[in-house]
């Protein structure tokens, strides 16, 4: 499956769980960590973990198992797809770390895009 797939099938997720403030970041010209962030926020730890759990599992469906899952019961889940991560937080640490700001130099990509299905 490709990068963009995998990113379009998470923010379908996000989206459909009523994950807030979807943000997709490429990185793949600044970095060799991954090709894409996707960042979204919870409005409750518990919606934190609804929300990583559903990207999971609609993945999973499609035969794509992580490489990699942080923090499933914080306030901050980082799901590691190789070249797609997907950070999901609660407001208050999306605040804190401001990942946007830190890879501002990657190309802002259009959710709009993957939610037209």
């Amino acid at each position: 499956m490709e990068a963009k797939d995998i990113v379009k099938t998470a923010v379908m997720a996000l989206d459909s769980k009523k994950g807030e403030n979807i943000r997709v970041i490429g990185i793949s010209d600044l970095t060799i960590l991954t090709d894409y962030f996707v960042i979204a926020t919870g409005s409750s730890t518990t919606q934190v973990k609804a929300l990583a759990e559903e990207v999971e599992y609609k993945l999973e469906q499609q035969g794509i198992a992580p490489h990699h899952i942080e923090g499933r019961n914080t306030p901050w889940v980082c799901l590691d797809y190789n070249s797609v991560v997907i950070h999901i937080f609660y407001k208050d640490q999306r605040d804190f770390y401001q990942l946007e700001r830190l890879w501002e130099d990657g190309d802002k990509i259009d959710i709009a895009d993957f939610l037209e299905d």
